[in-house]
């Protein structure tokens, strides 16, 4: 049976944050070159369909820790908070795997960046899964503390942003169209990342809500990853589209 390391936990907690950084730092300046960045003269070669390449790329983050809950003997029930914790993870990636794909209306995805998309998602889903599995303590009355319930409001939010964002990207597209337009509605009213926006709020959340490293290296990471890609899509809109508007921030509301 599988025992808590915690040095383990550090060790890959500390990767993660150092990931982060390294994310940062190559695409700060220059946007990762797939969607409405990728360079027009570059081959459609090795790519896959999008639905195809969101759902593999996906999959392990939810598959991890269901296999590493299926794996603990005897199963952990309790405390509830921790119960709680664990679902809030595989929900998000139930919905980012078996509902998002078949309705997303994207370019076809390079298989070189569905491959690093892969990998990270099974890093992660051991790392969030083995702590909340096999290491997590938290007291049977963590449910009514403030960081949890406050992280869990956070959570939630963000994950209402982050889908209605992508429900409002998807109207923008009549089944078959390949060209870029202006979003509008909802948050996109006030940020051009609006879904990118929800989805750095939702994991702040769920870092607040279990109170881990771990949880909070994957909060980082995702500001890391998304923040920059918020900013270049910004830039484009600004650059593409002579009536964008100007009073629109890249992420954040009102500030930047």
């Amino acid at each position: 049976s599988m025992q808590c390391v915690p040095g383990l936990v550090l060790a890959l907690s500390s990767l993660l944050g150092a990931l982060a950084l390294l994310q940062l730092s190559l695409h700060l300046r220059v946007p990762s070159r797939y969607g409405k960045h990728e360079e027009r003269l570059c081959r459609p070669r090795g790519r896959l369909p999008a639905r195809c390449a969101w759902f593999l790329q996906e999959l392990p983050s939810f598959l991890v820790p269901a296999l590493l809950l299926a794996l603990r003997s005897p199963p952990r029930l309790e405390p509830l908070g921790c119960r709680l914790l664990c679902c809030l993870f595989c929900w998000h990636y139930f919905y980012r795997t078996f509902i998002y794909p078949f309705f997303t209306r994207g370019r076809p995805f390079p298989l070189q960046l569905l491959f690093f998309g892969m990998l990270f998602c099974i890093y992660n889903g051991f790392l969030q899964g083995y702590y909340l599995i096999y290491c997590a303590e938290y007291p049977n009355d963590w449910c009514t503390d403030i960081r949890f319930t406050s992280g869990l409001l956070l959570f939630l939010l963000g994950m209402g942003i982050n889908i209605h964002s992508d429900l409002l990207l998807r109207q923008l597209r009549k089944p078959g169209e390949v060209t870029y337009k202006i979003p509008q509605g909802g948050l996109f009213t006030y940020v051009s990342g609006a879904n990118y926006f929800g989805e750095i709020v939702e994991w702040f959340g769920f870092a607040i809500a279990t109170w881990s490293l771990p949880a909070f290296a994957f909060a980082f990471f995702t500001l890391c990853c998304i923040g920059p890609r918020a900013y270049h899509h910004h830039r484009y809109y600004l650059k593409t589209f002579t009536d964008y508007p100007k009073s629109r921030k890249a992420l954040i509301p009102f500030v930047f």
